[in-house]
């Protein structure tokens, strides 16, 4: 019977996506749907960057396993609406004015420099890749938990994916607006009902539940301030590199929802209110805590996945169906948007074509590749990826200073520094994450230390570079000095 509701969400799912088609398809209209969105779906675009597996599997396990340590997922994305807010009207004159369509562009064009678009293009496949597969194998795991069965997590992943990529090729980025709604608006009913039902089920309700939480292990409850794994380093840091890295644009796919909107006023209010949404996010860091407490009371309550054994023991089997419906929505959506990124940073930057016709089948085979070699490793090897996935954020984030270096009418950098300390903070945080050297950091985030140096980096090659410039040009002027679309000698 779950099995049954699930598959019969995810087909719902791919039917609105199909629906959201509009007339004929070019690679911008495509990417960007004609940059004429809206308030509410330029709204559930942006806000469903908050509402993946991650939602289902990682906050309520995060809470499970260290308490409150979990709440750094609360303040992130509200901090980084404040940059979009007043960084994003700019980024997206520049977009119309330029005709920009991924991040790559941007890059390619404030320095210049197509070599540096295709770099940023390069990082951000390569990074993209191991969060995709994050999605599906979630969706996998999530379904494998809720019906006991192994087979039925593969035959959801294959059936998802299989669904996911018919939509996004067929409609693209209108197709994942049109379900970004109902995602949402399942997303929020079943945490809703989850920390309800969860919390009466174990222990009379939320209020009993951190009375007993409080009296039997009153450390679960804060932050200790410790250089430890999960101490309060970690916790400011976590915050801060996650903050950085949705303020100022790293994740390649957070573009085309921005670049999407009808005009800056759409951007200003949008993110003027969607802090609020976060709010649910504080719901499966409730119900970890549930779990927390089921546990203290003899119940062998599963650490990869507290929340839907949590509600296996307090919902009935159709609730649980539908619980299973909105986890496949938080993976088909943000799989679909990641897809669209990587294709697009492909077909635009990677392998530009010459034809329309030409770039769009790139784009859409684009697709259809990384999409089944993802699916592949997630069934045979969902391990392959997980040191690329521990790069993700904190590597990406270290395009931040790069890109604001060339939002203004003045760039502050030159193309060889911006992408030296680019490449030297990736290199920073490859060391740390892949290396296993968190406690050498003392438990940074590698993504901030990995930014210090990229900014050190950048500072002293560039005035290395002006130096050299003004050595072999008499006379010349910084190209740091003449702005944007001075040529470069």
């Amino acid at each position: 019977m779950i099995l049954t509701i699930a598959l019969i969400g995810m087909a719902v799912i791919a039917a609105l996506g199909l629906r959201g088609r509009r007339g004929t398809h070019d690679l911008a209209e495509w990417t960007v749907g004609g940059r004429n969105f809206g308030k509410s779906a330029t709204w559930f675009l942006q806000a469903g960057e908050g509402f993946t597996t991650f939602t289902f599997l990682g906050v309520a396990n995060r809470t499970f396993i260290g308490g409150a340590t979990a709440t750094y997922a609360i303040p992130y994305i509200p901090l980084s609406y404040i940059g979009v807010y007043f960084l994003g009207p700019r980024l997206w004159r520049l977009a119309k004015e330029n005709e920009y369509l991924t991040q790559a562009d941007y890059f390619a064009d404030r320095y210049r420099s197509p070599l540096f678009g295709k770099l940023v293009a390069l990082i951000g496949v390569v990074f993209l890749l191991p969060y995709l597969q994050l999605q599906i194998t979630g969706l996998g795991t999530i379904v494998q938990l809720v019906t006991g069965s192994r087979s039925s997590g593969n035959w959801s992943m294959a059936i998802a994916t299989g669904l996911m990529v018919a939509f996004v090729l067929w409609s693209g980025i209108r197709g994942i607006a049109s379900t970004a709604y109902l995602k949402d608006a399942l997303m929020i009913l079943a945490m809703v009902v989850l920390v309800i039902a969860v919390p009466a089920h174990f222990a009379g309700g939320v209020g009993d539940m951190f009375h007993e939480i409080r009296r039997s292990a009153p450390q679960l409850l804060t932050v200790p301030l410790n250089d430890g794994p999960a101490g309060s380093n970690w916790w400011i840091s976590g915050v801060l590199i996650s903050a950085i890295g949705s303020a100022f644009f790293t994740l390649p796919h957070l573009w085309p929802p921005l670049l999407a909107s009808r005009d800056e006023q759409v951007i200003r209010s949008n993110n003027t209110w969607l802090p609020l949404y976060q709010v649910v996010i504080i719901l499966p860091i409730i119900v970890g805590f549930t779990g927390l407490l089921a546990k203290f009371h003899g119940y062998h309550v599963p650490p990869g996945g507290v929340l839907l054994w949590l509600a296996g023991e307090s919902l009935p089997k159709w609730m649980i169906g539908v619980i299973a419906v909105a986890a496949a929505a938080a993976a088909m959506v943000p799989a679909a948007a990641i897809s669209l990124g990587i294709s697009s940073l492909v077909a635009r930057n990677l392998i530009p074509l010459r034809g329309e016709r030409a770039r769009l089948a790139l784009n859409h085979g684009t697709v259809i590749v990384v999409a089944g070699l993802t699916l592949l490793l997630a069934v045979h090897r969902p391990s392959a990826l997980a040191d690329l996935l521990l790069l993700t954020f904190s590597g990406l984030a270290q395009t931040a200073p790069a890109f604001l270096a060339a939002l203004g009418d003045r760039r502050w950098l030159d193309k060889y520094p911006a992408m030296a300390g680019l490449l030297s903070g990736i290199a920073v945080v490859a060391w740390a994450e892949i290396g296993k050297h968190a406690a050498a950091l003392h438990n940074i985030s590698s993504g901030i230390v990995g930014l210090v140096v990229n900014l050190a980096v950048c500072v002293v090659a560039q005035t290395l570079w002006t130096m050299i410039r003004k050595r072999t040009a008499p006379g010349a002027t910084a190209p740091a000095e003449t702005g944007v679309r001075a040529a470069e000698k």
